[in-house]
């Protein structure tokens, strides 16, 4: 575990592909893709009960876990996925990291994160395989770890597409705005179209500023995605298709929650 740092962002390299662990851009898949410097690649580490590990998405807030469905065709094992950090089955998200010769991530309900098909390089997908012989262990559950640095100042959202997306149903937004006692200054709903987090916050500030609770500037606002343990995690990345609902946390530039959140510098 000394290979995982409670609140650090990681790569996860796999050492039989070459190719990085990936939050796909639908908020639910996980896969295998050689882009080194996306925040799709970054994983934030939380360490659980001091024994286990959660890995959560830098990109969409979702947890790394191991499901008991069948892995999809041409792969081994069972289903990886990116898991809604409100999800119930909080054990499919924990994993232990055992370092031997190699490191191997393992589910806590069994087997061992893989890579998947390296003579088959369109089968980029991950999935938890158990072991067959302890004696001669695939490559493909072998991961390099790679420690992201953090950089200080939050990165610039993405500009908007300026072609609407058509083939994106709408999603439900929820919002809270927490004080600095952990109370609450007000909350609400509405429906949003499209994936823009650029075009999200400027609606989000429009609607808390026509609250007149106070003189809220855009570039104020720094809307986070909460995680099991109370930290919150940065949307600076265009929003997921899946078009799942998304519960966001407001952050106020200066505030002693914005004081506290943490940027992987995916660039380093």
């Amino acid at each position: 575990m000394e290979l995982f740092q409670d609140g650090q962002h990681v790569r996860l390299r796999s050492r039989g592909r070459g190719t990085y662990l990936h939050a796909d851009d639908d908020g639910l898949g996980v896969s295998l893709r050689r882009l080194h410097a996306s925040m799709n690649v970054a994983w934030a580490v939380h360490l659980y009960q001091g024994h286990y590990l959660l890995l959560q998405s830098a990109a969409y807030g979702g947890y790394l876990a191991a499901t008991a469905a069948p892995a999809r065709r041409g792969h081994r094992g069972r289903r990886v996925e990116q898991r809604n950090y409100y999800h119930s089955e909080v054990d499919l998200m924990l994993w232990q990291a055992v370092q031997m010769e190699n490191l191997f991530l393992n589910s806590i309900n069994g087997g061992n994160l893989r890579a998947n098909r390296r003579y088959r390089p369109w089968n980029n997908g991950v999935s938890v395989d158990h072991i067959d012989d302890i004696n001669n262990i695939s490559t493909m559950m072998h991961w390099v770890v790679e420690v992201i640095p953090a950089r200080e100042i939050i990165p610039r959202l993405p500009r908007p597409s300026p072609l609407p997306d058509l083939l994106l149903r709408p999603r439900l937004i929820l919002y809270v705005w927490p004080n600095i006692h952990g109370g609450l200054i007000t909350h609400g709903t509405f429906v949003f179209g499209g994936r823009s987090v650029f075009r999200l916050r400027s609606e989000l500030a429009r609607r808390l500023g026509d609250l007149a609770i106070m003189d809220l500037e855009v570039a104020d606002l720094v809307m986070c995605l909460p995680t099991y343990d109370g930290r919150l995690i940065p949307l600076v990345v265009d929003l997921p298709r899946s078009g799942e609902t998304l519960h966001i946390v407001v952050v106020i530039v200066g505030s002693p929650a914005y004081m506290a959140l943490q940027y992987a510098d995916v660039d380093a």
